[in-house]
């Protein structure tokens, strides 16, 4: 299977679908056919702000036009915030859509983590990974401190790199998760939050992008 790639939403995380993919495929003695175009992380951040959902779908339909061009069997949205306009992007999508959120969904409920905690953008944190772990207990920073980790992480996103502050900040909002309010892990709800949280880090958190990466290899390899 041809895999199209949406990159660019932002850099850090093009790198890790990236990375993932390649060493995914090699392990399992497998060819990666790849494609990767480039969208904004900027105009992602702003229509995501905006709830401009046809705005995005209808970028992201730009760009994966091209990944038609170039032969892909279906798309990836790189980024968990991007699957906000995924109800539009669906229905105007040419290719078919290896989706994050109901990947994620799927492995919690193969695990048996019943109550996570979400951290990501708002969007993703308020509407429990877009309404997929409903079934589920999730919880989410309340107040100032979901408003914070929001802004933290959406700068994080755009820039691809974390300041020591923001670090700092969303270590301690996974922890507050987990000791204050019951959460058994933290959910990586942004793919770009794998660069504060990483083998280093003593919260338990899962990674919804190498689970949405994971979903992905086992599509392609079983096509």
């Amino acid at each position: 299977m041809h895999i199209g790639m949406i990159g660019g939403i932002g850099p850090a995380a093009t790198v890790f679908y990236y990375q993932q993919l390649v060493d995914g495929f090699a392990k399992r003695n497998q060819d990666l056919n790849l494609t990767i175009v480039n969208s904004s992380a900027t105009t992602l951040t702003e229509n995501l702000a905006a709830g401009r959902s046809a705005e995005q779908a209808a970028e992201f339909l730009r760009v994966t036009q091209q990944l038609v061009a170039a032969g892909a069997d279906c798309v990836v949205i790189t980024s968990m915030g991007g699957h906000f306009c995924l109800a539009d992007f669906s229905r105007l999508s040419p290719l078919p859509i290896i989706e994050g959120p109901s990947s994620v969904r799927d492995y919690l409920l193969q695990t048996g983590i019943r109550k996570p905690g979400i951290l990501g953008t708002r969007k993703v944190m308020e509407s429990a990974l877009y309404g997929q772990l409903d079934e589920l207990e999730p919880v989410i920073p309340s107040g100032e401190d979901l408003l914070q980790a929001n802004q933290d992480y959406i700068d994080m996103a755009i820039a691809g790199v974390a300041t020591a502050e923001q670090r700092n900040r969303l270590l301690a909002a996974g922890e507050k998760l987990i000791k204050e309010q019951g959460a058994e892990v933290v959910l990586l709800g942004g793919t770009d939050l794998s660069i504060v949280y990483d083998e280093s880090t003593d919260i338990p958190f899962v990674d919804t992008a190498q689970v949405h990466v994971d979903a992905i290899i086992n599509r392609a390899i079983s096509n």
